[in-house]
């Protein structure tokens, strides 16, 4: 059985573009411009504590009162990550600028990628108190970062403000090839096929991901079966050793689940749905988790990876759904 690697990415010595906005935006180039000085800062690159402010080619640098778009100055770095920290913590006292007033701040963050190829990032923020407790958590995607590319995002309600958080936590960066990515809500890909995961659900061990497809062609799409998979490794790479059954083989039996295959014919704007159920439980051997999955709506469609981090434990097992409509029972 292959056992996933942990991600290490590089950091890699190029160009940034600021970016001034929260949320998904693809990198465009030849920007022009810069961030606003004010009593946040004017976005500095902030010094690393004991425990290093990069997680996985995602670092956070300042502060600005303003975020403004334009190119950041060549030249700059991100710090690698090390590749074996579960989160990265600052507080905005410790960043460049002052953080006092009322006026609003944005945390200024990097996102840099090593790969030969465009990725797509999915960053989640935990967002603190003074009290450091846990006020709310935000995710931003930053979408087709060019290989060895640095690109420069901005996090609104992070410092200044009576009501805005003073400390942010980075505890999760996922990346994806950007041909891949799931199209984001609103958007329709060539294939004419959107596909995400839910959050899922669990409960004593047992882990549910609903998959879900959605026409937002033009024409009909048909289809009869289960989707096909396949598992990978936080550097993409193919996880062998997991049995792929249909239905909830050998997994548990949940109602629905096991429901035999049947024909689906989805007009434009219809979707379906199947999933994903494992057990995490831990016996002999050596414990898998599976960050990825490549996921193909029939065996030659279009591939979108998906990120529902399966903890497969020991057992060496995923069941798989069929496709069915989603308004069948």
């Amino acid at each position: 059985m292959r056992t996933p690697k942990p991600l290490v990415v590089s950091g890699a010595l190029v160009a940034g573009l600021v970016l001034g906005a929260c949320g998904t935006r693809t990198a465009g180039p030849g920007e022009e411009g810069g961030d606003k000085a004010g009593r946040c800062g004017a976005g500095a690159m902030a010094s690393p504590g004991p425990e290093g402010t990069a997680l996985d080619g995602v670092r956070i640098v300042g502060m600005v009162e303003r975020a403004g778009e334009g190119a950041a100055p060549p030249g700059g770095s991100a710090s690698p990550s090390s590749g074996t920290r579960t989160d990265v913590s600052v507080t905005a006292d410790s960043l460049p600028g002052e953080s006092e007033g009322t006026g609003p701040c944005a945390l200024v963050y990097t996102v840099s990628n090593p790969k030969a190829e465009p990725f797509t990032y999915t960053i989640t923020f935990a967002l603190v108190d003074d009290q450091g407790r846990a006020m709310s958590s935000v995710e931003e995607t930053v979408a087709a970062v060019g290989a060895g590319r640095t690109v420069r995002r901005t996090l609104d309600g992070v410092g200044g403000g009576p009501h805005a958080s003073r400390q942010a936590r980075i505890t999760e960066v996922k990346r994806v090839p950007a041909d891949e990515a799931p199209a984001p809500e609103g958007s329709c890909p060539a294939s004419g096929l959107r596909i995400h995961a839910d959050d899922g659900d669990a409960a004593m061990g047992l882990r549910v991901v609903g998959l879900h497809l959605e026409n937002c062609g033009s024409r009909p799409y048909s289809l009869e079966g289960y989707p096909a998979l396949e598992l990978l490794d936080a550097e993409l790479e193919p996880v062998e050793g997991v049995r792929i059954v249909p239905g909830g083989r050998g997994v548990a039996e949940v109602s629905g689940f096991d429901a035999p295959p049947r024909p689906v014919t989805l007009e434009p704007g219809e979707s379906a749905r199947a999933g994903l159920m494992w057990r995490n439980t831990t016996q002999a051997g050596e414990a898998v988790t599976v960050p990825y999955v490549r996921v193909r709506a029939r065996s030659g469609a279009a591939p979108v990876v998906i990120a529902p981090h399966l903890d497969l434990g020991t057992t060496g097992r995923l069941g798989v759904g069929a496709w069915r409509e989603d308004d069948a029972p």
